[in-house]
């Protein structure tokens, strides 16, 4: 049995779980996770019953046989619209849908398709299966695994060259440092990056999510750099903060405080903790010290096909860590008008200590 099969069978057994006759899938995240199809139009009816019905129009025919070889294959532009149908022909009662991805339009005429192939008879009950899928792949399989590790491997080998290159100094802008890192990893391999770059120079570094721009790069600057890169679909994510030239004491400090309190992140990753004191364990330290207004964001997030998934970890957060999912640990203090520090790593849960995906020292690095 394939992957993607596996993953169809314990989606299917949460459909019986609920008393679903069926599943209307349509994230395409979600569709290629159940399938293995990376086309941008697909959807996929999961039925409990066991036969499973792979949508999509004429444009991806061949690519859904090749990549979807095991489900059987309908071919409509009206992809959602004709797997409805299907699912009323096949006799299903209940159909699951994803509610935080149709639209109210969307639902309208979900429903009114199912009225219409009924043909006068009972519709179908829509049921909101929530983020079902999305539960099912914060816990990743090796494969999947495989690729984080890939794509953190080209964003560790991209910064490692382009600061032995010298391309991080005085002088240059950021958006300069963004393209240039964004083009060494596709050169290495990845597909894309896994979203915009940040880099932030200065007083820059202080914002959060700075877009980069055309500030210069000065010497005694704090140079923070959060990128990362996608390999079969995966995303990397990682931050390092540096100084160009020589670091002052007060940068030293907050320095050594984010670095203690994303090793305490770290060390409060284990399979049964909970989300909420993984981000207190990080949280605390920052707080200690007096810094804990300076630390506005959630300590983490999951990463896998796509940037943030689950689980969130922060002080809003919900739930417990399991074996295998794939999290960021990521504190930061920020002090507006002067200077911010991040540091964050992506790991993955395991029985053991977490394994660290994201290798680039972690050791303030003064260029």
């Amino acid at each position: 049995m394939s992957r993607a099969a596996e993953r169809r069978e314990r989606l299917r057994a949460t459909a019986a779980e609920r008393g679903l006759d069926a599943v209307l899938v349509t994230n395409l995240l979600n569709v290629r996770y159940l399938t293995g199809f990376t086309g941008s139009n697909g959807a996929l009816l999961l039925r409990t019953d066991g036969a499973d019905v792979f949508g999509t129009d004429g444009r991806y025919t061949t690519q859904a046989g090749t990549q979807v070889p095991d489900v059987e294959l309908l071919v409509d532009r009206a992809t959602v619209v004709g797997l409805a149908r299907e699912a009323v022909r096949g006799g299903a009662g209940r159909i699951g849908y994803e509610s935080h991805e149709v639209t109210v339009d969307g639902l309208g005429q979900l429903e009114r398709v199912l009225v219409d192939a009924a043909a006068g008879g009972t519709a179908p009950e829509l049921v909101s299966v929530r983020r079902a899928v999305e539960e099912l792949r914060a816990v990743k399989d090796e494969s999947e695994i495989e690729a984080l590790r890939r794509a953190c491997a080209v964003a560790d080998r991209a910064l490692a060259e382009l600061a032995a290159e010298g391309a991080l100094r005085p002088g240059r802008s950021e958006l300069q440092v963004g393209r240039e890192l964004d083009a060494r990893m596709l050169a290495l391999g990845a597909e894309a990056p896994s979203f915009e770059t940040i880099v932030a120079a200065g007083a820059n570094s202080a914002i959060p999510h700075h877009r980069p721009d055309g500030t210069e790069l000065r010497g005694g600057d704090f140079l923070k750099l959060d990128f990362g890169a996608t390999v079969d679909g995966y995303h990397s994510d990682m931050t390092r903060t540096l100084v160009l030239g020589s670091a002052a004491d007060w940068q030293r400090e907050v320095y050594a405080l984010v670095a203690e309190a994303q090793a305490a992140g770290r060390a409060a990753l284990a399979v049964g903790a909970d989300v909420v004191a993984v981000d207190a364990a990080s949280r605390d330290v920052v707080a200690a010290a007096g810094h804990g207004e300076h630390f506005p964001h959630g300590l983490g997030h999951g990463v896998g096909l796509e940037i943030h998934e689950a689980p969130g970890i922060g002080p809003l957060g919900a739930g417990t860590l399991a074996a295998g999912m794939a999290v960021t640990v990521e504190p930061g203090v920020y002090l507006p008008g002067h200077g911010g520090v991040r540091i964050e790593d992506t790991l993955v849960v395991t029985a053991d200590a977490p394994e660290l995906l994201t290798l680039t020292s972690k050791e303030l690095l003064v260029l």
